[in-house]
């Protein structure tokens, strides 16, 4: 047998030749993410810079008269209605970690003739944090029932108009009362703006690709189901990151023009949701599966989806539409942001 080959002093690595090729390899890690970091700052600053017409435009302002809803928990639910008393009703449901305040350019230019009914989802906004700790879907489908018992008019029915979790809760009310959406019941019309009724992550990763997303949503999901990791997650997404904040909130919310002042409110807005909100009621988002409810929204329906949305994807309202019993109409606005503070109505 022969014996095995022994490389040459000249041929075997010295410590000194493997220290340098480590330092080598190391400070090309440090350009990189310098590099890297470089780039992210710049591609930030230009979006700041954007033109920003809507700049002193009062996004926070809530009209009207502001009034507080008890739903059936003990939750207090902060309600605003403007408009004219007589003039039909439409109600508007917020999306997540949003408030009320989202609907600035509906509600101004609308309520000159219509009765605007807004409200703060349970933890968002000005309403108060669940006594019980419940942030499920089903219990926001019962507080916008809340909202109507209260709000509704004595006659006539109303348009109920809900953007991406709002439209969930919509979803969730039907599930309990489909005879309100028939033709004796208080809900006359709907309009969806970006949302689902199932398959959250698929519809938010199948970008990627159906076989990719397939394997990654059940990470995603045991990722989510864990409010320790969540609260971390949401800290470092939009705690005094402001520029991260800035980057992640224009990417996932909004459409490549948006006026640097409307990302920058909304991402003042999400970071005053409490934890319970980014933990618990994100964690029941992501195991909603109200599809079935779907056909019980039997009066006119408007599916409304930016085109460049990519957390609830033009894919899933061509879900929600295959699921209507109903007339249903489908608008995909080119390039329009996906909070509804991002656009004046049409």
């Amino acid at each position: 047998m022969s014996e095995p080959a022994v490389p040459s002093a000249e041929q075997r690595p010295t410590r000194q030749g493997g220290a340098k090729a480590a330092a080598v390899a190391a400070a090309t890690g440090v350009l990189a993410v310098a590099a890297g970091a470089a780039v992210s700052r710049w591609l930030i600053q230009r979006a700041r810079n954007r033109p920003d017409p809507e700049r002193e435009e009062p996004l926070a302002e809530r009209p009207g008269r502001e009034v507080k809803v008890t739903s059936f928990d003990g939750t207090a639910l902060a309600v605003n209605v403007v408009g004219p008393e007589d003039a039909p009703t439409l109600v508007f449901s917020h999306g997540f970690s949003l408030d009320m305040t989202c609907w600035h350019y509906q509600w101004k230019e609308l309520s000159a003739r219509y009765r605007c009914v807004m409200f703060d989802q349970r933890g968002h906004g000005r309403s108060s944090l669940a006594p019980e700790g419940d942030y499920s879907v089903r219990a926001l489908g019962r507080d916008l029932k809340a909202v109507l018992d209260a709000t509704a008019p004595a006659e006539g029915r109303v348009a109920l108009i809900g953007h991406s979790m709002g439209g969930m809760a919509m979803f969730a009310f039907a599930e309990v009362h489909p005879e309100e959406f028939g033709p004796d019941g208080l809900v006359g019309a709907v309009v969806l703006a970006n949302t689902a009724a199932a398959d959250l992550l698929m519809g938010l990763l199948g970008g990627l690709g159906t076989r990719l997303a397939a394997m990654l949503v059940p990470g995603a999901r045991l990722v989510l189901r864990q409010p320790d990791r969540i609260h971390r997650m949401r800290t470092r997404a939009i705690g005094k990151q402001a520029d991260l904040a800035f980057l992640v909130t224009r990417l996932t919310n909004f459409g490549p023009k948006a006026p640097p002042s409307l990302v920058e409110y909304v991402v003042g807005v999400a970071a005053q949701a409490p934890a319970e909100v980014w933990t618990d009621l994100l964690g029941s988002l992501v195991e909603l599966d109200l599809a079935h409810a779907l056909k019980h929204i039997a009066v006119p329906s408007l599916l409304i989806v930016g085109d460049v949305d990519r957390l609830t994807p033009p894919s899933s309202a061509l879900a929600l539409k295959g699921g209507f019993l109903d007339r249903t109409l489908l608008g995909r606005p080119a390039r329009k942001a996906e909070a509804p503070a991002g656009r004046r109505p049409a």
